[in-house]
């Protein structure tokens, strides 16, 4: 079993770029992630193989998502920028604005999509597998790969038409 600070170093920035999909409020994005922490803090040792460490702790990071999308449905949205993590180390400034515009208008359209869509994908763009996205949202890996597809139909519009 992997300690605590560990996981911390390892999946630290995905779970902030997780957190950043669903909550586009600075503040409201840092009470996520704590409440993600917290959750994976107290479900680790409920870990019994540390081999799907990955897809346990973003399972827990997907429940508090949804969880969070819930309590603050009713709440009037906010504008903010995107976290620096999310944006690109380019050589030329002109690169950098160019890079830091994508990721902008790409977390903007993800988090648009319909919750259901807006999972896969953020677990799609952390490079994980069909099989660890449907392991982590206990969903079948079809419907994994139907969810995808509808969601990459919704962006392409979205950002086409906000192109």
């Amino acid at each position: 079993m992997r300690n605590f600070d560990q996981v911390i170093d390892d999946l630290g920035p995905a779970l902030g770029r997780i957190a950043a999909s669903y909550e586009r409020n600075t503040a409201l994005r840092e009470e996520l992630l704590q409440d993600i922490w917290l959750a994976v803090f107290r479900s680790l040792p409920q870990l019994k193989d540390s081999a799907k460490l990955r897809t346990f702790v973003f399972r827990i990071a997907h429940n508090c998502c949804v969880d969070h999308v819930v309590k603050h449905a009713g709440a009037p949205e906010t504008t903010d920028d995107i976290p620096t993590d999310l944006q690109s180390e380019e050589s030329t400034p002109e690169q950098h604005l160019l890079g830091r515009e994508r990721s902008r208008r790409l977390v903007e359209a993800v988090r648009r999509l319909e919750l259901p869509f807006r999972q896969v994908m953020t677990l799609l763009l952390e490079d994980m597998s069909y099989n660890e996205i449907a392991e982590s949202l206990g969903i079948s890996v079809a419907n994994v790969g139907v969810r995808v597809n509808r969601a990459k139909i919704q962006l392409k519009e979205y950002l086409h038409n906000d192109g």
